[in-house]
């Protein structure tokens, strides 16, 4: 029997970044899944505050060398891979001079979130998308971490839908208590939008706030990981109207099983009555 594929399109992972519940689950779940039995690919972005030269990332050219048009300019797809010897385990980085160069992941001195992160959103999510067409991986299950790459549902689901890499996955977006204040720029619809991706497909995202975005990326996956013991309480009330799988906090225990069953429920389920 063929593996099973789970991409992990990750916010942050531990020892790239400084540790968190969310960087934990980055660095372990991939291990722990892959340990029991699946092929994983795993990506997160190349924050500039990434030691290049400690973590022994380089360039893949083969994957390098996309321009990626955002708000009508173009900004050069760069992909770097770094591995974690202990884990056997390769992680992919998105990478862009523009977006990801600054020596912080996602806000300020100052604590203020970056007025560009809507496009750093935009850029990591269609570069992993791309990468992965390159790299010919259909995967099973796509396991969206972080807000960062909460667009990754709506592109698979309606831009990406008919590519034969994308057209059977099933999307899990997992929930983090990751709240960002305000909202992204006003025309952020308009700047994700790609064929196939109707004007009615972006309502949720005319008032991009987070808790809004969140509701999207909801909307169009598969189903549902409460991956915080607490999270927004709009969110909360939001996901008990929703008709689709959803999975429970688990305790950092036992998570990595739960979350490996949860990915046969929602594929080798999904595709016998589909």
């Amino acid at each position: 029997m063929e593996k099973s594929k789970i991409l992990f399109a990750q916010q942050e992972i531990y020892p790239y970044i400084k540790e968190s519940s969310m960087s934990l689950i980055g660095r372990h779940l991939p291990q722990g899944i892959q340990e029991r039995g699946k092929e994983i690919r795993t990506f997160m972005p190349r924050y500039g505050c990434i030691n290049e030269r400690r973590n022994q990332l380089h360039e893949v050219i083969r994957l390098s060398g996309m321009n990626l048009i955002i708000n009508e300019n173009d900004h050069p797809l760069i992909i770097k891979v770094a591995s974690i010897p202990s884990a056997r385990m390769q992680v992919y980085f998105i990478d862009n001079d523009d977006y990801f160069s600054r020596k912080a992941m996602l806000t300020d001195k100052s604590q203020k979130y970056y007025k560009d992160n809507d496009e750093r959103s935009i850029f990591y999510c269609r570069g992993v998308l791309e990468t992965v067409k390159k790299l010919a991986w259909p995967p099973d299950v796509v396991h969206c971490h972080g807000w960062i790459s909460a667009l990754l549902p709506i592109y698979i689901k309606k831009a990406f839908k008919d590519n034969p890499v994308f057209s059977d996955s099933k999307v899990i977006y997992s929930i983090y208590d990751d709240d960002f204040s305000g909202s992204f720029s006003k025309n952020y619809a308009d700047k994700i939008k790609l064929p196939g991706i109707s004007t009615e497909d972006l309502n949720l995202f005319k008032d991009p706030t987070f808790v809004n975005i969140t509701k999207a990326a909801i909307h169009f996956s598969d189903a549902v990981i409460i991956s915080s013991p607490k999270i927004n309480p709009e969110l909360e009330a939001y996901i008990k109207t929703i008709d689709k799988p959803i999975l429970e906090y688990q305790n950092p225990d036992n998570y990595i099983d739960a979350y490996s069953e949860f990915y046969d429920e929602i594929f080798i389920n999904n595709s016998v009555l589909s």
